[in-house]
């Protein structure tokens, strides 16, 4: 898993087990189902995160021996809806990108931030740790380090390389040789941080008059959107974006499973081929 993962994990824990108040080896389901249930102002989706964090908490308790069974094995996880952050349109990506006063060395950085969200489809933290070294021009991609420390690669075409070459020319000096081959910088020339991204992505939107709810992972999903849109190849946009299920991508790209039933009907030579019939009809 990711650093970020683990450390989320072990915070779920730490306060799962300031909450319990009693050793781990006496927590049964009861006193996991009261700690979920207090959790009520907590999106479903983080209540399910906490569950799987003390499920494999207990999981590790049980392959050490210090509990006969995990409590949480009787505790179903919360329902999830499907979850669809707002895209942006290709307008408002040029509003958001044109909104950036480019006569600092700060703006040239957001501005090739914004054409890396955007042009390679990257995660906040993939695009914080993105190194220099990792940069392959001439090639036409980019090698990123993304979940788990696994590693894919993009194509790096369009602007992106434009707004990185621009920004390089004024990029600070390197505070420490551990920032020496980080890509963004802050300006105290340290590693800049998924907070302050963040926080950059929301002040552009404002900047650009744009209402939506916004963050850097919109441009990761705007970005798939926008690829399928254009006819891009499904497979290809889930390498891309470094998914291990094909489910993950169908989601972000707002496809329909049923799309996949029509196009497994129409192209298989063992097809149902009765969609077509009826279209000859």
């Amino acid at each position: 898993m990711s650093r970020n993962t683990v450390a989320s994990y072990c915070s779920d824990v730490e306060k799962f087990m300031e909450m319990a108040g009693c050793d781990p080896r006496e927590a049964g389901h009861e006193t996991v189902e009261k700690y979920l249930a207090s959790l009520t102002d907590m999106k479903k989706r983080s209540q399910a995160r906490i569950l799987s964090a003390l499920r494999s908490f207990f999981g590790w308790m049980v392959l050490e021996g210090y509990v006969d069974e995990n409590p949480c094995d009787v505790i179903d996880s919360p329902k999830l809806g499907r979850y669809l952050p707002d895209v942006l349109s290709v307008g408002e990506i040029e509003l958001m990108i044109g909104s950036v006063d480019t006569s600092t060395w700060q703006g040239m950085r957001d501005r090739a931030i914004l054409e890396v969200l955007y042009g390679c489809g990257l995660r906040v933290s993939e695009a914080v740790g993105l190194k220099i070294s990792g940069i392959y021009e001439e090639e036409g991609f980019i090698r990123i380090v993304g979940k788990g420390d696994k590693e894919r690669l993009v194509p790096f075409l369009g602007a992106a390389p434009d707004a990185v070459r621009d920004y390089l020319q004024v990029r600070p000096q390197p505070a420490s040789d551990e920032a020496d081959d980080l890509l963004f910088l802050n300006r105290f020339g340290r590693s800049l941080s998924r907070v302050s991204m963040f926080k950059m992505v929301q002040r552009q939107a404002l900047l650009a008059g744009i209402k939506k709810k916004i963050s850097p992972h919109t441009f990761r999903h705007s970005f798939a959107t926008h690829m399928i849109e254009n006819g891009a190849d499904l497979r290809g946009v889930q390498d891309m974006l470094g998914h291990e299920s094909i489910t993950t991508t169908e989601i972000y790209t707002h496809i329909d499973s049923s799309t996949w039933h029509k196009d497994v009907a129409e192209h298989h030579p063992r097809g149902d081929k009765s969609e077509g019939k009826k279209q000859d009809r």
